[in-house]
């Protein structure tokens, strides 16, 4: 499927409505094939970028680049980018094959091509037997293979996704981000995709762009974005369940600097050569779930690694349990594995894998650690 290449780049690029400014500045480089994904909760202003790539709306100030070609004026059917709306868009009185076809007929393409283009995408979307139905006879997962099926026979050298799987059922929505990802590998042409769903974003992206209210916080690989975040916010949002963050203070003891937390509980930062911490900061622990573990006795870490608690709130997922435990005042998420039954006020010792520590400066919410 000869899809053609397409780096873009977004250069300081300003979207104003009215008098508000709600895209501020943001530079972006997407290379050719990549498969980037947009994340962000509602209103951080991901779709508004991603309508400033189709050229749907003019942007207020900066250039975008497709391959090196500026495309502020380019009308959006010559941007070489295709589209897919959440909802799909597919026209409930024609067939599959009509509904492919029609962005070719209006262009004059002669029929041949048009047969052997929409065979040739059908046939890579696993669609050949839908060809003669129409949208109601079909699965919402097979209307949204029909809708990228329509932009593919174009031969676009961009793929837009806006939230595509957002109407969807959970376990359709896991099926299709499969089915995304085989499909990126199958055509090896440039996705830019937007959604709010961080584990969509983990599982689909080569880089992820995380955006809050119109700027850009973090651009990194999933992993990268999951152990290095580079605030709360980061930290807080990529990952499910969301990272422990605690309000702590930063003290001297005997063998180095501690974290105190309101109540008793203190913890032992261990040494790290580029650490910007100080005795006195206030600031924000943070410590994912899979890193607060029940001690079974083994002798992982080191002895001041493990802390007593009180299990508060219990949420058995099967092959994990998420346990809201209070460690001596201190609120936190820890994980069991879940074939271990766990009662509410049981008490337990829970080993606090401080490898995988995060500090960040409670007045800058940045890491520092």
């Amino acid at each position: 499927m000869g899809c053609l290449m397409a780096s873009v780049t977004l250069k300081d690029i300003v979207k104003i409505f009215g008098k508000t400014e709600v895209i501020h500045g943001v530079n972006l480089h997407i290379n050719d094939r990549e498969f980037i994904v947009l994340v962000g909760p509602s209103g951080c202003g991901k779709s508004t970028v991603l309508r400033l790539i189709a050229g749907l709306e003019k942007i207020s100030k900066g250039e975008i680049l497709i391959d090196d070609r500026l495309v502020n004026d380019i009308a959006p059917k010559d941007r070489g980018a295709a589209m897919v709306f959440q909802n799909y868009a597919l026209y409930p009185h024609m067939d599959v094959f009509n509904n492919m076809s029609f962005g070719l007929k209006l262009n004059k393409t002669p029929k041949a091509e048009i047969r052997r283009r929409v065979n040739e995408v059908a046939d890579i979307l696993e669609l050949s037997d839908l060809l003669k139905r129409k949208p109601y006879q079909l699965s919402g997962g097979q209307r949204q293979r029909v809708a990228m099926g329509r932009a593919m026979v174009r031969k676009p050298s961009l793929f837009l996704f806006d939230e595509p799987l957002s109407n969807l059922d959970a376990k359709l929505r896991t099926q299709m981000r499969t089915e995304m990802k085989r499909l990126h590998q199958k055509v090896q042409t440039t996705i830019i995709y937007v959604t709010h769903d961080q584990v969509e974003a983990m599982t689909l992206a080569d880089r992820i762009v995380v955006m809050r209210d119109g700027y850009i916080e973090q651009i990194g690989k999933p992993l990268e974005l999951f152990q290095k975040p580079v605030n709360t916010f980061v930290a807080g949002f990529i990952g499910s369940p969301p990272m422990n963050l605690v309000q702590a203070r930063i003290a001297h003891s005997n063998t180095g600097l501690k974290l105190c937390f309101p109540g008793a509980l203190q913890i032992p930062i261990p040494e790290k050569p580029d650490a910007k911490i100080q005795d006195g900061m206030e600031v924000v622990m943070g410590l994912r779930t899979e890193d607060l573990t029940v001690d079974n006795g083994g002798k992982r870490f080191p002895e001041e690694w493990n802390v007593d608690g009180v299990v508060e709130v219990v949420e058995p997922l099967g092959g994990e349990t998420n346990m809201h435990i209070d460690l001596q005042g201190a609120k936190f998420i820890a994980r069991s594995e879940g074939r271990r039954i766990i009662h509410v006020g049981e008490k337990m010792k829970l080993a606090l894998n401080l490898e995988h520590l995060h500090i960040f400066d409670a007045k800058t919410s940045l890491s520092i650690y």
